[in-house]
């Protein structure tokens, strides 16, 4: 039998086979790849849809954006069209910090406009940029080098009607990352629903807004109804009054219950929880109280001889008074009532007070009163003409019942013995149980005055940890609770005993104690630690957003002006908010600890802010702390290095003078420049000491560098006011200024204008007496603070430096006008003018072209001159000559 032979297979057919097989498979691949895109935009599509604020909306871009393309680095800049500020709504960086933290001395809005976010907005067009096309807008000057530097940028930009409102940008830190057309058009669809997103919540506010102003509206006519309503209602009850009291004069009812029944009727027209009525008895001259009630005191007063006290005020001038607590106050400190008798002044407490005289047949016979102790039940002229009116109605009525008293009078006199013996009787039961009620009160005073603050009256220390210890139990019983505890510092209270006294500073916590009640439950815990540190205890909470909402009525709260020594005083508040049983170890000390911890995180935000203490807060604190303790351990140890800037002439770059710059290389985080070692010199207060240091560097390598300079070399040394606001400290710098080998007539010390504008007095009395020594004062920062012509006409300084800031944005013709005014205020009264910050060859083209002629910079830093503290003597001619050449 004869074998079937196999067709053979050639070896192109085997390669075609492959090669089609590839094919099918990068087709698979890239349909694979759509339907993802195509899923991720659908889900986009519906997240746009449905959100209903646009953090939520911008969290599920970038969940959804990660599906696509690399994301990880991803971040929206929003602008408010009617303020051009902008905002970055959200943010998601590998290396960087969010800009406010990283930049924390400069407006977010100023230093976005200054990046590349900015000039995707400037343009409006989308941006694609690698590290060359970075390098060369950096170069033309268009963007600033903010930020780590990244390998690839893409920015499209958010627009509705042809409008930019934001900018959409991810970045890449990788080689393994990279961008093309496809990410450029995903990034510009989802730009198109971001717009269509803030279009839509924008008509949702306005509906809002136009529904909160209709119902405003309607509130407003509302209470116009009910406000005639309510003067109908009076009109009713003064008429019923009247009524009721011409009953009463005409019923047989007596005294003890006439008074009262009288008592009823004010009631119905006014408040009068504190009311009595006083009757003159001509005869004997004194003054009784057949009415009285009262909530300090439920013993009506006995009768007394006719004095200078309030009462005996109206009936003597027989008008009708409305009085304040200020009223009664000043009539007090003239002499006009309680002069001779103080004893009988009850009205501390007070805050309003009407007393009407009564008149009976044309004489006064007496007076009727009604006070009030706290500002809710105010009275007012309209109140007054009531009571005014009612009084002759209630005094004719008097008049009567008197008549009726007189008849029954003899038919009691047989029973006045045994009434005087049973009201001795009483009056010995009454005094007994007063004195067994005033020891309950003493004990219960002692116990209440060993747990409240004195000052305050708010529970201290002591009571508070009670409380919080009981709190802590409780939780742990009921896991599903929980409670937060506030740490509150007020802001300016050192300051307000210093400027106005401790009496206003008292004046001003007891304010504040009364404010922080107002924005607390009953069930919470106010109490005072000591000085200006406040806490509070939220009892049972549901989530954080309680406490924020409370920390924010705080805030609010506590930046309403105070009213002490008769002028408007602003304060705020620095909070830290801890919650219950973040560790199972928690007590009531490291719950405290922590919300301590926190507020102190608060205050160097910036102060009138809280945060929330966690694990992240604790380390950036302990970081924050060992820092400064290394700057101080730096100072102390000489590891700050001083380098010398020239300041020279534009036209031929000569050099005029140098200032000293200092740097300091920390162990962990790096290089320290010169403005941020200011800004932790003015956080752990020790400006003064940085201050000195570089001074005494100066000086001490004076001689080394006027040998390798010149003689003629000029120092320009920028100092703090804080040498200059007290006397030690002027003096301290008077005596360092005399003890130094610098020329008086070579050194320059510059003060920076804002310092002047906001302390001008200190600082004229300190550059009379500094030009006494010889040295030449100037004003830098020139520029930022506006001081007035005015000022600096009569001030003893030579020379003004103008800000940096001026200088890097010279941009449009106001800022050139401006700048060039500056250099004619400073022309016109005789004044040497430097630029500082001149970093690009443009800019000290600019500067010339405004007539400035000398300054400082990158431009012409080609080498800074080192004082090294570690080395005793310095090769200074050999820096010099290369620093000239």
């Amino acid at each position: 039998m004869e074998k079937r032979k196999l067709p053979s297979v050639s070896c192109n057919n085997i390669e075609h086979l492959q090669r089609r097989v590839s094919r099918l498979r990068r087709l698979a691949t890239k349909y694979k790849r759509a339907e993802i895109i195509q899923n991720a935009l659908l889900e986009i599509s519906n997240i746009a849809t449905h959100v209903v604020s646009l953090d939520a909306f911008y969290q599920g871009v970038h969940n959804h954006l990660q599906s696509l393309i690399p994301a990880d680095n991803f971040f929206v800049a929003s602008v408010d069209n009617a303020t051009g500020n902008i905002s970055l709504p959200f943010f998601a960086d590998e290396k960087d910090s969010h800009p406010s933290e990283l930049y924390p001395d400069e407006e977010i809005s100023s230093l976005l406009q200054r990046g590349i976010t900015g000039y995707v907005l400037k343009t409006g067009e989308p941006l694609f940029c690698d590290e060359q096309r970075f390098t060369e807008l950096v170069a033309e000057g268009k963007i600033d080098d903010l930020g780590s530097p990244c390998l690839q940028w893409l920015g499209f930009p958010i627009k509705h009607n042809n409008i930019v409102s934001g900018v959409l940008v991810v970045q890449s830190y990788s080689n393994d990352i990279s961008y093309g057309e496809l990410e450029l058009e995903l990034m510009g669809f989802i730009c198109h629903h971001i717009s269509g997103v803030m279009e839509r919540l924008r008509h949702n506010e306005e509906l809002e807004i136009a529904i909160v102003q209709r119902t405003k509206e309607l509130s407003q006519a509302y209470d116009k109804v009910k406000l005639e309503v309510q003067e109908r209602v009076k009109a009713e009850k003064l008429q019923e009054s009247l009524f009721q009291i011409a009953d009463l004069s005409a019923s047989n009812i007596s005294g003890q219950d006439f008074y009262p029944q009288i008592h009823q009727v004010i009631s119905q027209l006014l408040p009068a929880d504190n009311c009595f009525i006083s009757l003159v008895h001509k005869a004997s001259q004194t003054l009784s109280f057949p009415f009285y009630v009262s909530q300090l005191s439920g013993e009506p007063p006995k009768p007394r001889a006719m004095q200078d006290g309030l009462t005996e005020f109206i009936l003597k001038h027989q008008q009708p008074k409305l009085l304040s607590q200020q009223d009664i106050k000043d009539m007090v400190q003239a002499g006009v009532i309680y002069g001779t008798n103080p004893a009988l002044n009850h009205t501390q407490t007070m805050k309003q007070w009407i007393g009407i005289p009564l008149f009976i047949h044309g004489e006064i016979a007496g007076g009727l009163t009604i006070y009030s102790l706290t500002d809710q039940n105010s009275y007012e002229a309209k109140d007054l003409e009531l009571l005014t009116f009612v009084s002759q109605h209630i005094a004719n009525a008097i008049e009567r019942k008197f008549a009726v008293e007189q008849l029954k009078r003899s038919h009691e006199l047989l029973e006045d013995k045994v009434e005087k013996r049973t009201k001795a009787i009483a009056e010995m039961n009454d005094n007994l149980q007063r004195q067994i009620m005033q020891r309950k009160k003493m004990e219960a005073q002692l116990v209440y005055d060993a747990k409240h603050d004195n000052l305050t009256g708010l529970p201290n220390r002591s009571f508070f940890m009670e409380r919080l210890s009981q709190a802590i139990k409780h939780v742990r019983r009921h896991q599903n609770e929980q409670f937060s505890l506030l740490f509150i510092d007020l802001d300016g209270f050192k300051q307000i005993n210093d400027t106005l006294g401790h009496l206003e500073g008292d004046r001003f916590l007891i304010e504040t104690s009364t404010r922080l009640k107002l924005c607390i439950r009953e069930n919470d815990t106010l109490a005072r630690l000591g000085g200006d540190e406040f806490v509070i205890l939220l009892d049972s909470i549901h989530n954080l957003k309680d406490a924020e909402d409370v920390c924010e009525r705080i805030l609010q709260t506590i930046s309403e002006p105070y009213v002490l020594a008769h002028q408007q005083v602003i304060s705020g508040a620095s909070i830290g908010v801890a919650f219950s049983c973040l560790n199972a170890s928690d007590n009531s000390e490291s719950i405290l600890r922590n919300a301590d911890t926190a507020m102190y995180q608060a205050k160097s935000k910036g102060k009138g802010c809280y945060v929330i203490f966690d694990r992240e807060t604790e380390y950036h604190f302990n970081q924050r702390i060992e820092l400064e303790q290394d700057f101080l351990s730096a100072l102390e140890n000489g590891d700050i290095v001083v380098e010398l800037t020239p300041i020279v002439s534009f036209a031929d770059s000569d050099i005029l003078a140098y200032e000293p710059i200092s740097h300091w290389q920390h162990p962990s985080q790096g290089l320290i420049h010169n403005n941020e070692l200011s800004t932790l010199a003015n956080q752990t207060q020790t400006m003064m000491m940085l201050d000195d240091y570089i001074f005494k560097y100066i000086d001490h390598h004076y001689k080394a560098l006027a040998s390798g300079l010149g003689d003629g070399i000029q120092i320009h040394i920028p100092l703090s006011s804080q040498h200059i606001k007290h006397k030690y400290g002027l003096r301290s710098l008077k005596n360092t200024i005399k003890r130094s080998q610098i020329s008086a007539s070579k050194l320059w010390i510059f003060f920076h204008e804002k310092s002047f504008v906001k302390d001008s007095t200190h600082h004229i009395s300190a550059f009379e007496s500094l030009v006494e020594l010889g040295v030449n004062i100037g004003i830098n920062g020139f520029g930022t603070g506006y001081s007035s012509l005015s000022s600096l006409s009569f001030l003893p300084i030579k020379a003004l430096k103008l800000d940096a800031d001026v200088s890097q944005h010279l941009i449009n013709d106001k800022q050139l006008q401006l700048a060039k005014a500056y250099q004619l205020i400073a022309t016109t009264l005789g004044f040497e003018i430097y630029a500082e910050g001149v970093n690009t060859p443009e800019q000290k083209k600019t500067l010339e072209s405004l007539g400035y002629h000398q300054g400082q910079g990158e431009v012409f830093s080609l080498a800074n001159l080192v004082l090294t503290q570690h080395t005793e003597q310095v090769d200074t001619p050999k820096l010099a000559s290369e620093l000239i050449t």
